[in-house]
């Protein structure tokens, strides 16, 4: 790998990333890792998202390090609480409001910025912002590569008048079984298969119109990341490669990680703790220690995931009447408009198998050898997280490319079993039981696998690893033109 001379200038890199946990977790782990391989770095998140993680990590936790710096820009969306997130408005204010102020952050850093790795989704400004300041950019979709290609083909789906739907009826009357067969490197997709935001009646919906423009933009740069391995995604990562610019799969980044030593962590390594937007409850991993290998089952349904209190009353007497241990993490805001509170009832059931908090270092839970499965909503953060784990899922998708990483989940990978979206107490108490069970021995068996192809991916010469090498010295040679 090329490295930067000491005597040389490092390029110094911006990454801004949608403002969202999953993708700050993602972008982040890929700054430390360029941080760690001789590049400067400024990290930059929204004011609300910046004090976010100050709240959950302490007032230290983004003090940074020598070429590593966290800064902050408004995103100017008017919130009612603490609490509003502002999701409503949030790809309204990407496209209209954040160009300038980003612009003024990076010409007024004490070191100009040679570079700018913007998440994907961001480059409905952030191509300009790279023209205006007259330096290169690369996006990083923090997606598998299946859900990248679901969202790059709403455009196509359109095209063909498969989407926007007729009326509300066309949700629930069968078309969304419509078999899409002309898809690069997938097979046997229904229209349900592709993330929801081709599910909308109206052509000026946001989700609808910001997804078609944004991944439209993998074509207007020279470079495009993808947090997959090749040997997960073979045929897609293909796919994408004849037809987008230079695609570069560097997942898992977390092995990536984990593979630098003890001593270079403390001498090259950015000082800041946590990449969560919730304070973590380390107490979960304590009561994990004390429950037999393989014997719990791990709820966690991401950052984003709303459902109503009826649902959570039926995962869970789903879980209790499974006779499995299970850890549950219930978000504070997880409930439409209402406290997550479950029945009175249910405490015994806690005190005997169960423990509820609201956050955890997941990476950790999902390693420790007591869990056995993960109940997730199949987010890409989680799926990945689950696969270098080796860990076998239960997917209940909830929105966006969810929907495509259920489908590969279950089918392409053979780690996992769906469940419907109507929440029933015995379906969810039939497939912890199939997952625990002696039914989840292939999938337990598969997940290993792809345990075992994620760990090689990031090996010294695997894919992912030589991507990762050639990614920064593709910065280091435009940085210096």
């Amino acid at each position: 790998m090329e490295t930067v001379a000491k005597t040389e200038k490092k390029p110094h890199v911006i990454f801004i990333p949608l403002p969202a946990q999953s993708h700050v977790k993602a972008m982040l782990k890929l700054a430390q890792l360029l941080h760690h391989n001789g590049l400067q770095i400024t990290f930059i998140n929204t004011d609300f998202i910046h004090n976010r993680l100050l709240k959950s990590g302490g007032v230290h936790s983004l003090d940074g390090s020598d070429g590593f710096q966290f800064a902050s820009i408004p995103d100017s969306i008017p919130r009612t609480s603490e609490d509003d997130d502002g999701t409503e408005l949030l790809l309204y204010y990407v496209e209209t409001h954040l160009l300038d102020p980003f612009l003024d952050l990076a010409t007024k850093l004490p070191t100009p910025p040679t570079f700018i790795i913007s998440d994907g989704f961001m480059s409905v400004f952030t191509i300009d912002a790279a023209q205006k300041l007259g330096i290169p950019v690369m996006l990083y979709w923090t997606l598998s590569a299946c859900g990248f290609m679901g969202f790059y083909q709403t455009k196509s789906v359109m095209e063909k008048g498969l989407t926007p739907l007729k009326d509300e009826s066309y949700l629930t009357n069968g078309y969304l079984e419509t078999i899409v067969d002309w898809i690069p490197g997938m097979k046997e997709i229904q229209l349900k298969h592709l993330p929801t935001n081709i599910q909308t009646t109206d052509p000026d919906d946001k989700l609808f119109t910001f997804c078609i423009e944004a991944t439209q933009n993998a074509h207007n740069v020279s470079y495009n990341i993808l947090h997959t391995f090749d040997t997960l995604e073979t045929s897609l990562v293909d796919a994408l490669s004849s037809m987008i610019p230079h695609v570069y799969t560097v997942g898992p980044v977390q092995l990536l990680l984990d593979k630098i030593s003890e001593e270079e962590r403390q001498t090259k390594m950015s000082n800041f703790s946590g990449y969560s937007l919730w304070k973590e409850e380390p107490e979960c991993l304590q009561w994990l220690d004390s429950k037999e290998p393989n014997s719990v089952i791990y709820v966690n349904f991401g950052s984003s995931t709303i459902m109503s209190l009826q649902d959570l009353t039926e995962f869970g007497w789903g879980l209790a009447n499974s006779n499995h241990y299970f850890l549950w993490i219930i978000r504070s805001n997880v409930i439409v408009g209402e406290s997550a509170v479950l029945p009175p009832e249910f405490e015994d059931v806690i005190k005997k198998r169960g423990f509820i908090a609201s956050w955890c270092p997941q990476e950790k839970v999902l390693n420790h050898p007591s869990v056995g499965g993960f109940l997730t909503h199949g987010g890409w953060g989680s799926t990945i997280e689950s696969l270098s784990a080796g860990v076998p899922m239960i997917c209940w998708p909830f929105l966006w490319d969810q929907l495509t990483n259920c489908r590969y989940i279950c089918k392409e990978w053979e780690v996992g079993l769906e469940m419907a979206k109507d929440v029933k107490r015995e379906e969810v108490s039939k497939l912890v039981q199939e997952l625990m069970g002696e039914g989840g021995h292939v999938m337990r068996k598969k997940a290993v696998e792809w345990k075992e192809k994620a760990h090689a991916a990031t090996d010294p010469n695997g894919s992912s690893s030589l991507n990762v090498s050639n990614l920064v010295e593709e910065i280091i040679m435009l940085s210096r033109n």
